[in-house]
């Protein structure tokens, strides 16, 4: 039984084995894409998309931290140069996993492309990035281009006194109403 069993050991020694995550993770990192195994591509997304996350704080701290993984300086400073610029507003997910439907003839392995997902022009539409995530909020509509936001917050409480104003004059025709009903049943007891 394999209960809690989540490493996938690739038939390797423990050293073995961090020492070619570490190697793929520096590869993937300077060449953007790189085509393995799928086992070994499922493995490095593990190993990378930390080091990935951490290279967004760009300290002192977090750099050695990464080197101690990747043990390559260029690496190191292709990562918090640019790619951490690139992935800076992506909340994780920076690996794709490309199956290639292809075997390796030696020992009929599955193939894939492992690549970070912002280098990645053909999924973006006519190679232009995406636009910045926008809040939805019940209350407002949406801005014009151009608009000032002085002008929104006065076009808005323009809107606030319309609907008072329309609210006061339902309230009063209302209030209105049940006296002129009043004065007919007075005039028809009459």
């Amino acid at each position: 039984m394999r209960h809690g069993k989540k490493i996938n050991h690739l038939s390797r020694t423990s050293s073995h084995r961090h020492a070619l995550l570490s190697n793929m993770a520096s590869s993937l990192i300077l060449n953007k894409r790189i085509t393995t195994t799928v086992a070994k591509a499922k493995a490095l997304r593990k190993y990378v998309e930390p080091l990935l996350t951490k290279a967004k704080d760009d300290t002192t701290h977090s750099r050695r931290t990464v080197f101690s993984y990747l043990q390559n300086k260029e690496s190191v400073k292709t990562l918090f140069g640019e790619v951490a610029s690139k992935i800076s507003d992506r909340p994780g997910g920076y690996t794709r996993i490309i199956k290639m439907g292809e075997v390796r003839q030696g020992d009929n392995a599955e193939m894939c492309l492992i690549e970070l997902v912002d280098f990645n022009t053909l999924y973006t539409k006519d190679g232009v990035a995406k636009k910045a995530k926008t809040r939805r909020s019940r209350r407002g509509g949406k801005k014009a281009d151009g608009v000032e936001e002085a002008e929104v917050v006065a076009d808005a409480a323009d809107a606030k006194v319309e609907a008072k104003a329309s609210t006061e004059e339902k309230k009063t025709k209302k209030a209105a109403a049940p006296k002129k009903t009043a004065t007919k049943k007075a005039k028809d007891k009459e």
